[in-house]
């Protein structure tokens, strides 16, 4: 299957489960980030401001932000640029695609970032990864190379092979509520 057929198929998987369902079924996927090593030891850590169907990632940001240092990603133009999330009152909506994005100064610092939580449409059993197309996260997955990455999905957007290629990034593991 090809990366634009997959994408409709997930799409349409993703609209089928209310928005309540993936707040549930996002704990457990949660959870099981909180107990990996790689957590537990890293201090800097890059995830994301879910949007409504992706893996939900705000009570967990709200958690955590007062232990450890989370980036979140901000969209300028085709690049996605870091800023410190400090709380919910330093969030603005992102001009783009609406999600809530920190405001305050750009954290350039990519060597120092231990893990990064990745969203995605689909995952594979060899870790590989497929996003909405636009490339953001490739980009900026190259730029992270020591980095641990996690991707997080619900059962559903696991397939038999996601379609790669070379500029694709693959993670290190992939969590699902199961």
């Amino acid at each position: 299957m090809d990366k634009k057929e997959l994408r409709k198929q997930i799409r349409a998987a993703k609209k089928a489960v209310p928005f309540c369902e993936k707040c549930s079924r996002s704990i457990p996927i949660m959870q099981q980030v909180e107990q990996l090593p790689q957590f537990r030891d890293a201090q800097t850590i890059l995830l994301y401001w879910s949007m409504e169907d992706e893996v939900q990632t705000h009570d967990f940001v709200n958690r955590w932000y007062q232990q450890k240092t989370l980036l979140l990603p901000c969209v300028d133009g085709d690049d996605l640029r870091l800023r410190q999330y400090t709380g919910p009152e330093c969030l603005k909506e992102g001009e783009q695609f609406g999600i809530g994005e920190p405001t305050g100064p750009e954290f350039t610092d990519l060597n120092s970032v231990q893990m990064i939580i990745v969203p995605g449409v689909a995952f594979d059993r060899h870790n590989n990864r497929m996003g909405r197309g636009r490339g953001f996260y490739d980009r900026l997955l190259k730029s992270t190379p020591n980095a641990y990455k996690v991707g997080v999905a619900f059962n559903f957007q696991m397939v038999e092979l996601v379609p790669t290629e070379e500029f694709d990034v693959p993670m290190n593991a992939v969590i699902t509520e199961k």
